[in-house]
């Protein structure tokens, strides 16, 4: 009797822990935005090119935010997120028009150029002590510099047909770039929850001295999460590259927000030690309704700027609040 109690009990009690996590209220919120807009644009937005166009520019929101995540996971930001993809799609495109590349070779570099500069900025935060978000400011600045210079204020565009066909691809209805930001998002997640190398970034991020004294080298977190957050903005420079057709250097300028915006309303803390790679997915998808809200009714983007900045804000005070009340509880 006590057994079959107790398995009753049980699938009630995660139902009750389901719906208190934030991702649910998210997944609510993003059902009800997607309708009423669908709603309000008398059924525009479920028509197969509208709706294949909304995937398709959802995929860099996505893996943009998981860039930011991944350093937000250890308790720094890294400001220059959007710059570096945007010069990383600069360094694409100059090496299939320029270099004459293959489109496999330039992507290739993209991703290392990435990678380098997310490294960069790890060393330079370990070497110099400085924080993370003093240093990719002063990174950011240089990469803006990096990124006009590599063909000043001119358009790249006509490389590869390939892979611009590959952007414009679509699977089973959903755009490919799509399907790649979600496999991207699925591969952080495993990251974390899977290996002893994420483990260890949500524990220095949770507690640095408690993580030193455990034998985790801090150090080598931070260098790890900026590494993996310029990889990061690499395959969204990719997916960018591939998508847009053409790149010119004010590429990447609109990134920083939205780098933001998705994980810390996805449940992410600017303190670190925790990461929700679903709420992140969940806050790109509702940020990207509004954009398609400012495209529809020709809303002034500032007033945009103005919502999104506003629900970040809430989402942060939010967070604190709930903190708080936790701490009391313990």
């Amino acid at each position: 009797m006590t057994k079959l109690l107790t398995a009753r009990v049980e699938p009630a009690g995660r139902l009750r822990s389901l719906t208190r996590r934030p991702e649910f209220t998210l997944v609510l919120v993003a059902l009800a935005g997607f309708v009423a807009l669908a709603i309000a644009t008398n059924g525009n937005l479920l028509s197969a090119g509208t709706l294949g166009a909304f995937f398709r520019f959802l995929a860099v929101p996505i893996v943009i935010g998981l860039a930011q995540m991944v350093v937000l996971a250890i308790g720094q930001m890294n400001l220059s997120v959007g710059a570096l993809t945007g010069f990383c799609a600069m360094v694409a495109a100059w090496a299939m028009l320029e270099a004459g590349l293959p489109a496999p070779l330039a992507i290739g570099v993209a991703l290392l150029v990435g990678l380098v500069a997310g490294v960069t900025n790890g060393l330079l935060v370990v070497f110099t002590r400085i924080n993370g978000f003093i240093v990719t400011l002063a990174t950011m600045t240089i990469i803006e510099g990096l990124r006009y210079g590599v063909n000043g204020p001119d358009t790249f565009q006509g490389y590869s047909p390939g892979l611009r066909e590959f952007g414009r691809a679509s699977l089973l209805g959903l755009p490919v770039v799509f399907l790649v930001a979600l496999a991207v998002a699925a591969l952080v997640a495993f990251f974390f929850a899977r290996t002893v190398t994420g483990r260890q970034l949500l524990a220095s991020g949770g507690s640095p001295f408690a993580a030193r004294l455990s034998g985790i080298s801090n150090d080598r977190s931070i260098v790890i999460a900026h590494a993996l957050s310029g990889l990061l903005a690499g395959v969204a420079a990719v997916i960018t590259v591939a998508s847009s057709g053409s790149v010119n250097s004010s590429i990447g300028d609109d990134l920083l927000l939205p780098s933001f915006a998705a994980p810390i309303i996805g449940g992410v803390a600017l303190t670190g030690g925790a990461v929700s790679v679903a709420g992140t997915c969940l806050a790109a998808f509702i940020v990207r309704l509004v954009d398609v809200l400012q495209a529809q009714f020709d809303i002034n983007r500032r007033w945009i700027d103005l919502i999104v900045g506003a629900v970040v804000l809430g989402a942060v005070l939010l967070g604190t609040a709930r903190q708080k009340l936790l701490r009391r509880s313990s």
